[in-house]
């Protein structure tokens, strides 16, 4: 179960990211990400009211501080999706959102097999070569130095934002006491008060007025199927190894990678291609 739910995280979160890079492409950050939240707590607390179980205090605060942590990151993640190339920001955020929790997991005393830790060296691999070459690859002379800057800035926004998220995946794992609902919802009012402080603090206006529709319905989409991907992760972890849990629903830079290509047209080089396979054999070995 914990690879079904893994993986299906791992799709939503790809999908849900590649619709807010869109709406940010054309829309402030800021007003995206409070319609988005917005949107995403009404879904997360119906589905929390709808379920039963127990809601402990404890668990909220965890939620609470996940979201907050995974706010900020999404902010900076989805600034680099709107101003760099997708297929560079979004593998290198899942690689170091992989390494903290994982890290943690293998020294809380996680050893899973042979193969299992053969996958996830591969999954990790591989996220470092669908991120090591960009729509700028192959490049050269002046064109390829120019375009160097914007590349490494789009890096700097994934190590930062996956950063966050790596922080995101630790703590709203603390927060299962409470069931895979209540953390996921706790987490939504914590990102959407991020979005809030820093509106203030830049004041920056939230109102999206004269903005497409179909962006805007993006933009909520994106973050409605990202509550979805947070409770296939929240229940990941409580149905097997955490370590497992976090490799397979990092995987979700492929998917945005993916959907990239096959929307927006950006190029795959050779290396992206490459990762992308070895991603698949690193998933069969850890499903084995």
């Amino acid at each position: 179960m914990v690879i079904f739910l893994g993986l299906a995280a791992a799709i939503l979160y790809g999908s849900g990211d590649f619709l807010g890079g869109m709406a940010t492409r054309r829309l402030p950050v800021l007003p995206v990400l409070l319609l988005a939240d917005a949107a995403g707590l009404v879904v997360a607390l119906a589905v929390a009211v709808a379920s039963p179980g127990h809601v402990g205090l404890a668990g909220l605060a965890w939620g609470i501080s996940a979201g907050l942590i995974g706010g900020g990151g999404l902010i900076i993640f989805y600034i680099g999706l709107a101003t760099g190339p997708m297929s560079v920001v979004a593998p290198v955020a899942g690689l170091v959102s992989t390494v903290l929790p994982v890290g943690v997991a293998l020294a809380e005393g996680e050893r899973p097999g042979l193969g299992v830790y053969t996958g996830a060296v591969l999954c990790l691999v591989a996220i470092v070569m669908t991120s090591s070459a960009g729509d700028d690859a192959g490049t050269s002379g002046a064109a390829g130095r120019a375009r160097r800057p914007g590349r490494g800035r789009a890096i700097g926004y994934g190590v930062v934002s996956g950063a966050a998220f790596g922080l995101f995946f630790l703590l709203i794992r603390n927060a299962g006491e409470s069931g895979e609902f209540w953390p996921v919802a706790a987490g939504r009012i914590g990102e959407l008060a991020v979005v809030l402080i820093a509106a203030s603090v830049l004041r920056r206006s939230l109102s999206p007025r004269g903005a497409d529709g179909r962006l805007l319905l993006a933009a909520a989409g994106a973050r409605a199927i990202d509550v979805v991907a947070n409770i296939c992760y929240v229940a990941a972890t409580r149905t097997g190894a955490f370590g497992l849990a976090v490799v397979l629903a990092s995987l979700y830079p492929g998917f945005t990678v993916l959907l990239a290509r096959a929307v927006l047209g950006e190029r795959l080089r050779w290396i992206q291609r490459a990762g992308l396979a070895l991603a698949a054999i690193g998933i069969v070995l850890v499903t084995t």
